[in-house]
Protein backbone atom coordinates (compact mmCIF):
# COMPACT_ATOMS: atom_id res chain seq x y z
CA UNK A 1 0.00 0.00 0.00
CA UNK A 2 1.36 3.44 -0.92
CA UNK A 3 1.41 5.89 1.97
CA UNK A 4 0.40 9.51 1.52
CA UNK A 5 3.45 11.81 1.89
CA UNK A 6 1.72 13.71 4.67
CA UNK A 7 1.20 10.48 6.61
CA UNK A 8 4.89 9.65 6.32
CA UNK A 9 5.84 13.14 7.47
CA UNK A 10 3.56 12.89 10.52
CA UNK A 11 5.03 9.51 11.37
CA UNK A 12 8.56 10.91 11.21
CA UNK A 13 7.61 13.88 13.40
CA UNK A 14 5.92 11.59 15.94
CA UNK A 15 8.95 9.32 16.05
CA UNK A 16 11.24 12.30 16.53
CA UNK A 17 9.10 13.56 19.40
CA UNK A 18 9.19 10.15 21.09
CA UNK A 19 12.96 9.95 20.65
CA UNK A 20 13.36 13.44 22.09
CA UNK A 21 11.18 12.52 25.07
CA UNK A 22 13.17 9.34 25.71
CA UNK A 23 16.40 11.32 25.36
CA UNK A 24 15.25 13.87 27.93
CA UNK A 25 14.15 11.11 30.31
CA UNK A 26 17.42 9.18 30.16
CA UNK A 27 19.86 12.06 29.75
CA UNK A 28 22.39 12.46 32.57
CA UNK A 29 21.31 14.95 35.22
CA UNK A 30 23.42 17.75 36.62
CA UNK A 31 23.52 18.15 40.40
CA UNK A 32 21.25 21.24 40.36
CA UNK A 33 18.54 18.93 38.96
CA UNK A 34 18.98 16.40 41.78
CA UNK A 35 19.82 18.39 44.93
CA UNK A 36 16.97 20.62 46.04
CA UNK A 37 15.61 22.59 48.99
CA UNK A 38 12.22 22.86 50.72
CA UNK A 39 10.51 26.20 51.29
CA UNK A 40 7.53 26.16 53.66
CA UNK A 41 6.25 28.19 56.62
CA UNK A 42 9.47 30.10 57.31
CA UNK A 43 9.23 32.26 60.42
CA UNK A 44 10.90 35.31 58.86
CA UNK A 45 11.17 37.15 55.58
CA UNK A 46 14.01 39.13 54.02
CA UNK A 47 12.33 41.04 51.17
CA UNK A 48 9.03 42.60 50.14
CA UNK A 49 8.29 39.88 47.58
CA UNK A 50 5.41 37.50 48.03
CA UNK A 51 6.77 34.85 50.40
CA UNK A 52 6.38 31.80 48.15
CA UNK A 53 8.44 33.38 45.43
CA UNK A 54 10.90 35.06 47.80
CA UNK A 55 12.03 31.65 49.03
CA UNK A 56 12.01 30.23 45.51
CA UNK A 57 14.35 32.97 44.33
CA UNK A 58 16.71 32.22 47.21
CA UNK A 59 16.84 28.56 46.15
CA UNK A 60 17.59 29.55 42.56
CA UNK A 61 20.32 31.90 43.80
CA UNK A 62 21.85 28.97 45.71
CA UNK A 63 22.15 27.15 42.39
CA UNK A 64 19.42 24.50 42.72
CA UNK A 65 16.68 23.85 40.19
CA UNK A 66 14.64 21.53 42.48
CA UNK A 67 12.14 22.99 44.95
CA UNK A 68 9.71 21.38 47.39
CA UNK A 69 6.71 23.47 48.48
CA UNK A 70 3.38 23.04 50.26
CA UNK A 71 0.61 23.11 47.66
CA UNK A 72 -2.12 22.29 50.19
CA UNK A 73 -3.65 25.42 51.78
CA UNK A 74 -0.73 27.65 50.79
CA UNK A 75 -2.26 30.61 52.60
CA UNK A 76 -1.15 28.93 55.83
CA UNK A 77 2.44 28.42 54.70
CA UNK A 78 3.25 31.58 52.71
CA UNK A 79 1.58 34.45 54.54
CA UNK A 80 4.12 37.25 54.25
CA UNK A 81 3.45 39.90 51.59
CA UNK A 82 0.68 37.75 50.14
CA UNK A 83 -3.08 37.84 49.59
CA UNK A 84 -3.97 34.28 48.68
CA UNK A 85 -7.30 33.43 47.04
CA UNK A 86 -9.20 30.75 48.97
CA UNK A 87 -9.27 28.09 46.29
CA UNK A 88 -11.62 25.12 46.44
CA UNK A 89 -9.82 22.75 44.06
CA UNK A 90 -6.20 21.83 43.43
CA UNK A 91 -6.49 23.08 39.86
CA UNK A 92 -7.60 26.48 41.15
CA UNK A 93 -4.54 26.55 43.41
CA UNK A 94 -2.27 25.77 40.46
CA UNK A 95 -3.87 28.66 38.57
CA UNK A 96 -3.35 31.15 41.41
CA UNK A 97 -1.04 34.07 40.58
CA UNK A 98 1.64 33.04 43.09
CA UNK A 99 1.93 29.48 41.79
CA UNK A 100 1.82 30.58 38.15
CA UNK A 101 4.73 32.89 38.94
CA UNK A 102 6.57 30.04 40.67
CA UNK A 103 5.97 27.62 37.79
CA UNK A 104 7.36 30.19 35.33
CA UNK A 105 10.74 30.17 37.10
CA UNK A 106 13.65 28.07 35.75
CA UNK A 107 13.19 25.11 38.08
CA UNK A 108 13.34 21.69 36.47
CA UNK A 109 11.43 19.87 39.25
CA UNK A 110 8.64 20.99 41.57
CA UNK A 111 7.80 18.65 44.46
CA UNK A 112 4.31 19.59 45.64
CA UNK A 113 2.83 18.51 48.97
CA UNK A 114 -0.80 17.88 48.01
CA UNK A 115 -4.06 16.65 49.48
CA UNK A 116 -7.46 16.42 47.86
CA UNK A 117 -9.96 19.04 48.94
CA UNK A 118 -13.24 18.75 50.80
CA UNK A 119 -12.17 16.34 53.57
CA UNK A 120 -9.59 15.92 56.35
CA UNK A 121 -6.06 15.06 55.24
CA UNK A 122 -6.07 11.57 56.76
CA UNK A 123 -9.74 10.67 56.30
CA UNK A 124 -8.55 7.34 54.88
CA UNK A 125 -7.90 6.03 58.41
CA UNK A 126 -11.56 5.02 58.60
CA UNK A 127 -11.36 3.17 55.29
CA UNK A 128 -12.44 4.41 51.86
CA UNK A 129 -15.82 3.93 50.23
CA UNK A 130 -15.98 3.32 46.45
CA UNK A 131 -17.25 6.89 46.07
CA UNK A 132 -14.29 8.29 48.03
CA UNK A 133 -11.80 6.28 45.95
CA UNK A 134 -13.37 7.60 42.77
CA UNK A 135 -13.32 11.20 43.98
CA UNK A 136 -9.71 10.93 45.18
CA UNK A 137 -8.66 9.58 41.80
CA UNK A 138 -10.65 12.25 39.98
CA UNK A 139 -9.13 15.16 41.92
CA UNK A 140 -5.58 13.99 41.23
CA UNK A 141 -6.46 13.25 37.63
CA UNK A 142 -7.73 16.81 37.18
CA UNK A 143 -4.59 18.36 38.71
CA UNK A 144 -2.22 16.16 36.71
CA UNK A 145 -4.19 16.75 33.51
CA UNK A 146 -4.02 20.52 34.01
CA UNK A 147 -0.28 20.58 34.71
CA UNK A 148 0.53 18.33 31.76
CA UNK A 149 -1.54 20.52 29.42
CA UNK A 150 -0.46 23.90 30.77
CA UNK A 151 3.27 23.09 30.81
CA UNK A 152 3.37 20.56 27.96
CA UNK A 153 6.01 22.48 26.02
CA UNK A 154 8.40 22.75 28.96
CA UNK A 155 10.82 20.15 30.31
CA UNK A 156 9.50 20.62 33.83
CA UNK A 157 8.78 17.71 36.18
CA UNK A 158 6.08 17.80 38.86
CA UNK A 159 6.15 15.31 41.74
CA UNK A 160 2.99 15.17 43.85
CA UNK A 161 3.34 13.77 47.38
CA UNK A 162 1.88 13.96 50.89
CA UNK A 163 3.82 14.77 54.05
CA UNK A 164 5.16 12.23 56.55
CA UNK A 165 2.80 9.31 56.13
CA UNK A 166 3.69 7.39 59.28
CA UNK A 167 2.25 10.28 61.29
CA UNK A 168 -0.73 10.61 58.97
CA UNK A 169 -1.67 6.94 59.30
CA UNK A 170 -1.47 7.14 63.11
CA UNK A 171 -3.33 10.41 63.41
CA UNK A 172 -0.68 11.53 65.93
CA UNK A 173 3.09 11.83 66.44
CA UNK A 174 3.54 8.86 68.77
CA UNK A 175 6.22 6.63 67.28
CA UNK A 176 5.72 4.09 70.09
CA UNK A 177 2.12 3.39 69.04
CA UNK A 178 1.60 1.00 66.12
CA UNK A 179 -0.87 2.16 63.46
CA UNK A 180 -4.36 0.63 63.30
CA UNK A 181 -4.51 -2.16 60.66
CA UNK A 182 -7.68 -0.60 59.28
CA UNK A 183 -5.85 2.70 58.83
CA UNK A 184 -3.04 0.93 56.98
CA UNK A 185 -5.54 -0.70 54.62
CA UNK A 186 -7.23 2.64 54.07
CA UNK A 187 -3.88 4.24 53.24
CA UNK A 188 -3.22 1.57 50.60
CA UNK A 189 -6.52 2.36 48.88
CA UNK A 190 -5.91 6.10 49.23
CA UNK A 191 -2.43 6.01 47.70
CA UNK A 192 -3.51 3.74 44.88
CA UNK A 193 -6.40 6.09 44.06
CA UNK A 194 -4.05 9.09 43.93
CA UNK A 195 -1.63 7.11 41.76
CA UNK A 196 -4.44 6.01 39.45
CA UNK A 197 -5.48 9.62 38.88
CA UNK A 198 -1.96 10.70 37.91
CA UNK A 199 -1.49 7.63 35.70
CA UNK A 200 -4.81 8.28 33.96
CA UNK A 201 -3.77 11.84 33.10
CA UNK A 202 -0.40 10.65 31.82
CA UNK A 203 -2.02 8.01 29.62
CA UNK A 204 -4.27 10.62 28.04
CA UNK A 205 -1.46 13.08 27.33
CA UNK A 206 0.31 12.59 23.99
CA UNK A 207 4.03 12.67 24.81
CA UNK A 208 4.37 16.09 26.48
CA UNK A 209 7.85 17.30 27.38
CA UNK A 210 6.46 17.99 30.85
CA UNK A 211 6.31 15.05 33.27
CA UNK A 212 4.29 14.31 36.38
CA UNK A 213 4.77 11.66 39.05
CA UNK A 214 3.09 10.61 42.29
CA UNK A 215 4.96 9.74 45.49
CA UNK A 216 4.25 8.59 49.04
CA UNK A 217 6.38 9.77 51.94
CA UNK A 218 7.60 7.46 54.73
CA UNK A 219 9.30 8.67 57.90
CA UNK A 220 9.55 5.73 60.33
CA UNK A 221 11.82 3.26 58.58
CA UNK A 222 14.59 2.30 61.00
CA UNK A 223 12.19 0.73 63.53
CA UNK A 224 10.70 -1.48 60.81
CA UNK A 225 14.09 -2.31 59.33
CA UNK A 226 15.69 -3.25 62.65
CA UNK A 227 12.76 -4.46 64.76
CA UNK A 228 10.03 -5.40 62.31
CA UNK A 229 7.64 -2.73 63.61
CA UNK A 230 4.55 -2.22 61.40
CA UNK A 231 4.79 1.02 59.47
CA UNK A 232 4.12 2.36 56.00
CA UNK A 233 7.34 0.93 54.62
CA UNK A 234 6.48 -2.72 55.32
CA UNK A 235 2.67 -2.66 55.58
CA UNK A 236 1.63 -0.20 52.87
CA UNK A 237 4.30 0.22 50.18
CA UNK A 238 4.35 -3.46 49.06
CA UNK A 239 0.65 -3.16 48.09
CA UNK A 240 1.06 -0.01 45.96
CA UNK A 241 2.28 0.78 42.46
CA UNK A 242 3.80 4.20 43.13
CA UNK A 243 6.06 6.16 40.81
CA UNK A 244 8.28 7.24 43.70
CA UNK A 245 8.73 7.11 47.46
CA UNK A 246 9.99 10.07 49.47
CA UNK A 247 11.96 9.31 52.63
CA UNK A 248 11.81 11.91 55.40
CA UNK A 249 15.01 10.63 56.94
CA UNK A 250 15.15 12.08 60.43
CA UNK A 251 15.34 8.61 62.01
CA UNK A 252 18.57 7.82 60.14
CA UNK A 253 20.28 10.86 58.60
CA UNK A 254 19.81 12.90 61.78
CA UNK A 255 19.29 10.44 64.65
CA UNK A 256 22.12 8.21 63.36
CA UNK A 257 24.23 10.92 61.76
CA UNK A 258 27.46 9.32 63.00
CA UNK A 259 26.69 6.18 60.98
CA UNK A 260 25.78 7.03 57.35
CA UNK A 261 25.42 3.31 56.69
CA UNK A 262 22.09 3.42 58.54
CA UNK A 263 20.74 5.78 55.87
CA UNK A 264 22.06 3.53 53.11
CA UNK A 265 20.42 0.46 54.66
CA UNK A 266 17.16 2.39 55.07
CA UNK A 267 17.16 3.37 51.39
CA UNK A 268 17.79 -0.26 50.47
CA UNK A 269 14.97 -1.38 52.77
CA UNK A 270 12.48 1.10 51.31
CA UNK A 271 13.40 0.08 47.77
CA UNK A 272 13.07 -3.62 48.64
CA UNK A 273 9.53 -3.02 49.91
CA UNK A 274 8.48 -0.82 46.96
CA UNK A 275 7.55 -2.29 43.57
CA UNK A 276 9.82 -0.97 40.81
CA UNK A 277 8.42 1.84 38.67
CA UNK A 278 8.69 2.18 34.86
CA UNK A 279 10.66 5.44 34.84
CA UNK A 280 12.82 4.94 37.92
CA UNK A 281 13.22 1.16 38.20
CA UNK A 282 14.50 0.07 41.62
CA UNK A 283 15.95 3.54 42.30
CA UNK A 284 12.53 5.04 42.92
CA UNK A 285 13.31 6.34 46.42
CA UNK A 286 14.37 9.94 47.00
CA UNK A 287 15.58 11.77 50.08
CA UNK A 288 12.59 14.03 50.70
CA UNK A 289 13.64 15.58 54.02
CA UNK A 290 16.91 15.72 55.91
CA UNK A 291 18.79 18.31 57.92
CA UNK A 292 19.82 19.30 61.41
CA UNK A 293 18.98 22.32 63.64
CA UNK A 294 22.22 24.28 63.91
CA UNK A 295 21.10 26.00 67.13
CA UNK A 296 20.91 22.61 68.85
CA UNK A 297 24.07 21.03 67.44
CA UNK A 298 27.47 22.49 66.72
CA UNK A 299 27.86 23.92 63.26
CA UNK A 300 30.64 21.42 62.62
CA UNK A 301 28.32 18.52 63.51
CA UNK A 302 25.53 19.95 61.37
CA UNK A 303 27.75 20.34 58.33
CA UNK A 304 29.29 16.90 58.75
CA UNK A 305 25.86 15.23 59.04
CA UNK A 306 24.48 17.02 55.99
CA UNK A 307 27.52 16.17 53.89
CA UNK A 308 27.36 12.51 54.94
CA UNK A 309 23.66 12.21 54.08
CA UNK A 310 24.09 13.96 50.74
CA UNK A 311 27.08 11.81 49.77
CA UNK A 312 25.26 8.63 50.78
CA UNK A 313 22.11 9.53 48.85
CA UNK A 314 24.08 10.49 45.74
CA UNK A 315 26.11 7.30 45.88
CA UNK A 316 22.96 5.22 46.40
CA UNK A 317 21.29 6.79 43.37
CA UNK A 318 18.43 8.87 44.78
CA UNK A 319 16.75 10.76 41.92
CA UNK A 320 16.21 13.74 44.27
CA UNK A 321 17.88 14.89 47.47
CA UNK A 322 15.89 17.65 49.20
CA UNK A 323 17.29 19.58 52.16
CA UNK A 324 15.04 20.93 54.96
CA UNK A 325 15.00 23.94 54.34
CA UNK A 326 15.79 27.46 53.03
CA UNK A 327 14.30 29.43 56.01
CA UNK A 328 13.68 27.82 59.41
CA UNK A 329 10.05 26.90 60.08
CA UNK A 330 10.36 26.18 63.84
CA UNK A 331 10.50 28.77 66.62
CA UNK A 332 12.36 28.08 69.85
CA UNK A 333 10.21 27.97 73.02
CA UNK A 334 9.02 31.41 74.07
CA UNK A 335 10.07 33.09 70.82
CA UNK A 336 7.91 34.89 68.29
CA UNK A 337 5.53 35.88 66.88
CA UNK A 338 6.76 35.80 63.27
CA UNK A 339 8.40 37.41 61.48
CA UNK A 340 11.34 37.11 63.86
CA UNK A 341 14.66 38.93 63.46
CA UNK A 342 17.15 37.15 65.70
CA UNK A 343 18.99 33.97 64.78
CA UNK A 344 18.42 32.42 68.21
CA UNK A 345 14.63 32.80 67.83
CA UNK A 346 14.53 29.67 65.64
CA UNK A 347 15.84 26.11 65.96
CA UNK A 348 18.05 26.48 62.92
CA UNK A 349 16.62 24.24 60.19
CA UNK A 350 17.81 26.60 57.49
CA UNK A 351 20.34 27.67 54.92
CA UNK A 352 19.66 31.39 55.46
CA UNK A 353 19.21 32.77 58.97
CA UNK A 354 16.77 35.48 60.15
CA UNK A 355 19.53 38.12 59.94
CA UNK A 356 20.13 37.09 56.28
CA UNK A 357 23.50 35.51 57.02
CA UNK A 358 24.16 32.19 55.35
CA UNK A 359 25.00 28.98 57.15
CA UNK A 360 28.08 26.85 56.56
CA UNK A 361 25.72 24.32 55.00
CA UNK A 362 24.68 26.96 52.46
CA UNK A 363 28.32 27.30 51.44
CA UNK A 364 28.63 23.54 51.12
CA UNK A 365 25.60 23.26 48.84
CA UNK A 366 26.64 26.34 46.85
CA UNK A 367 29.98 24.75 46.03
CA UNK A 368 28.47 21.31 45.43
CA UNK A 369 25.92 22.67 42.97
CA UNK A 370 28.70 24.20 40.88
CA UNK A 371 29.96 20.68 40.13
CA UNK A 372 29.62 19.93 36.44
CA UNK A 373 29.84 16.13 36.66
CA UNK A 374 26.60 14.61 35.30
CA UNK A 375 24.73 11.80 37.03
CA UNK A 376 22.77 9.11 35.22
CA UNK A 377 20.51 8.15 38.16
Amino acid sequence: MTKHPGTVLLAVIAAACLCAQASESTAPKQLPDIVGVTHVDGKYRLTDKDFLNEGADQILALGSRVIKVWFHKPWNSYRFNSDWPRTETMVETAKSPYFRKLFAKPFTTYILMCFSTGRPENYFRAGLTPEQKADEQQQFYQLAKYLLAEYKDTAKTFVIQHWEGDWLVRGNFDANADPDPKALEGMIDWLNARQAGVAQARNESPAPRCRIYHAAEVNLVVASMEKGRPNMVNRVLPSTNLDLVSYSAWDSATARHNDPNTLRKALDYIAANTPDSPDFGDKNVYLGEFGMPENEFSRETTLRAVRAATDTALDWGCPYIVFWQIYCNELRPGKGPPPVKNNDDVRGFCLIRPDASKTETYGYFRNLLKTTRPFTH
